[in-house]
């Protein structure tokens, strides 16, 4: 009988946490419901990653502040 996919895939997430863990970080924050929904609704229609307005507001602000010291 074949192993079902989420067992599979269970067993591949739990040997490969750590190494996750070692090569990303998660933030959790929360900002106003108002906020969030025309965010959401502005990255959407201009098809862009939270991901993306991340590294864009990190670049931004490195040139604004000089964060190349």
């Amino acid at each position: 009988m074949r192993t079902p996919k989420s067992e599979i895939d269970k067993r591949y997430e739990e040997k490969h946490k750590a190494e996750r863990k070692a090569a990303h970080a998660v933030w959790g924050t929360s900002i106003k419901r108002e906020d969030f929904e025309e965010l959401n609704k502005f990255l959407k229609d201009n098809r862009f990653t939270k991901v993306q307005l991340i590294y864009a507001g990190w670049e931004a602000l490195k040139e604004k502040y000089g964060g190349d010291k």
